[in-house]
């Protein structure tokens, strides 16, 4: 169960990086990751199915996702469509375009490659494949966007994000990086979206429900529990939030709740993860007006 956890969570850390970009940097509330989670799933899965190799149907993950991306930027620049309507109205279409390319609800993965058939990868010890191939994926990504936003490219991406204004000031053209940003976090959504429903053995049209709310849960946790970092170290901190929040679920179902709790679980401990530092905070002041009070 321990290795699972620690599987999984580098899996939705895939996830948790990606809207990091758009949550943190951009300072966007994209929820078009609702609908290019399954979407990347199930073009993957489809893919499969009909005897594409396993790492050009995750590929193909990558490719859909950024492509509704880039539409929910497209819709926000060009259309000056509020951001969150914009990715609600992807979202909604995504759904659509789901039933359509599995040919139903659901699509399953039995008696076919994946990109976990490989014979070094089933060689390895039950549940020991996912920490491998997550990890080798987590670790690639972040290295990748780590060089990326240290590149004049990256560094107007950052600007875009912090100061729009002052972006534009400089010749920066922020519907581009706006557009960029949220293709490329798209992309890597449906990135993890292949890869977990490949994982799972089945991709559903329903698979994104509470999708963003366990990526922000890997990006608050990993914000509480290490405090002030540097953005590189933030986004090493957004993995291991995953794996943390994994970990937290462990418990809370050896508890006695059951499976069909989680998206509740999930939202509570985000929840809590929020509150947490108004309410050190409020600690801390409490601290000195009583100290205040003893003098």
């Amino acid at each position: 169960m321990v290795v699972s956890s620690i599987g999984q969570g580098l899996l939705w850390a895939i996830l948790g990086v990606a809207l990091f970009l758009t949550f943190r940097i951009l300072n966007f509330a994209d929820m078009t990751v609702e609908g290019t989670f399954p979407l990347g799933a199930a073009a993957s899965v489809t893919a499969l199915s009909h005897g594409l190799s396993p790492w050009l149907a995750t590929l193909l993950g990558f490719l859909v996702g950024a492509i509704a991306g880039m539409i929910t930027g497209l819709l926000y620049t060009k259309g000056k469509i509020p951001i969150l309507l914009a990715g609600i109205l992807v979202m909604t279409a995504c759904l659509s375009v789901n039933l359509r390319i599995m040919g139903g609800s659901n699509i399953s993965l039995l008696g076919k490659k994946t990109v976990f058939s490989s014979h070094f990868l089933e060689s390895l010890p039950k549940y020991f494949d996912i920490v491998f191939l997550g990890f080798i994926v987590i670790a690639i990504t972040t290295i990748l966007l780590v060089i990326f936003l240290q590149t004049d490219l990256g560094q107007a991406f950052i600007v875009t994000g912090d100061n729009p204004f002052m972006a534009r000031s400089m010749g920066i053209s922020t519907d581009k990086m706006i557009i960029m940003g949220l293709a490329l976090s798209n992309g890597m959504i449906g990135l993890g979206g292949a890869l977990i429903a490949q994982s799972n053995g089945y991709a559903d049209v329903n698979m994104g429900i509470g999708t963003i709310v366990i990526a922000l849960a890997s990006i608050i946790i990993g914000e509480v529990v290490f405090g002030e970092l540097t953005l590189n170290q933030r986004l090493v901190a957004v993995t291991l939030g995953s794996i943390l929040y994994r970990f937290v679920l462990l418990i809370v179902l050896q508890l006695g709740f059951s499976t069909n709790d989680l998206n509740l679980l999930s939202a509570l401990i985000l929840a809590i993860c929020l509150m947490l530092p108004n309410l050190s905070r409020l600690l801390k002041f409490d601290r000195v007006i009583k100290k205040g009070a003893a003098k």
